[in-house]
């Protein structure tokens, strides 16, 4: 099963962006800034924390982490057994607003549904979220050996090739930085871990449009990526299909599976310039 959290020896803090150089001044909510924080700080790997916890990976005081949880809490973001807290339900609400209100990924969704159905594999697309990729659409289809990933899980970008397509876009002052501030850690024995053959990659990615890894994210699992645009011809998304090794090799990868998700992003290239 994939891990949809990098490995790590540490527990790092959630960055507050208005801290430090680059404050957006008088205009900046910093109470909200912090509330937000409080809410990243629980993700797959940290599903439950203690105030000490929280207040550790966000770098407030208890005091303010605690004021900031009861507060969310009374809004039912968040909930206690009075030990640990931990994510309610109804912050889904906040992610189905951004789908339901964002056309974009209609016109993903309709697309990777065709796709799917065409291959029979799972077809998804997602985005750039700092060190990892957001997925925003997953149209499954049913096999026994899939990853288990859905809307809203998260993958490290590095080990991932909508990762690599999403970080082709970038230009090199952007990934020089992004590299500077992402450890690469490894998700299985395959993951590529050195800084300059990951740069050498998303150069690659750049010149042939497309990424594909084999058994970097998850033992068994080997997946091809593609970008789309936007109507300023800049990368939106990237869009993909993950298949496994039992029924699906590396010649299959990029001689059947490859033209049609390509053939699916220019579809939605083109159903997006006409929006």
């Amino acid at each position: 099963m994939v891990s949809t959290q990098t490995a790590a020896s540490t527990d790092p803090a959630v960055q507050l962006p208005g801290a430090g150089p680059g404050d957006p001044g008088q205009e900046y909510v910093r109470a909200l800034d912090r509330g937000l924080a409080v809410i990243r700080a629980f993700d797959e790997a940290h599903p439950r924390r203690t105030l000490a916890e929280v207040a550790r990976a966000v770098g407030l005081a208890p005091a303010t982490a605690r004021r900031l949880l009861h507060t969310l809490q009374s809004l039912d973001y968040v909930g206690t057994d009075g030990h640990t807290w931990s994510l309610r339900p109804r912050l889904l609400e906040l992610g189905a607003a951004y789908l339901s209100t964002t056309t974009v990924w209609d016109v993903v969704r309709e697309r990777l549904g065709h796709l799917a159905a065409e291959v029979a594999e799972t077809a998804s697309a997602g985005v750039l979220e700092g060190s990892h990729v957001l997925y925003t659409v997953r149209v499954p289809y049913r096999r026994i050996m899939t990853m288990n990933v859905e809307v809203g899980s998260r993958i490290p970008a590095h080990a991932s090739s909508m990762g690599r397509v999403l970080l082709a876009d970038l230009d090199d002052a952007e990934l020089e930085a992004w590299l500077d501030r992402t450890p690469l850690d490894p998700v299985t024995t395959g993951t590529v871990r050195s800084r300059d053959e990951l740069r050498d990659l998303v150069v690659q990615v750049r010149e042939q449009g497309w990424a594909s890894v084999d058994q970097e994210l998850e033992a068994g699992v080997q997946c091809v990526a593609a970008p789309v645009h936007g109507a300023d011809g800049r990368v939106l998304a990237a869009v993909t299909l993950s298949s496994h090794t039992s029924r699906t090799d590396a010649g299959q990868l990029t001689g059947h599976l490859l033209p049609a998700l390509l053939r699916a992003a220019a579809d939605i290239d083109r159903d997006l310039a006409r929006r």
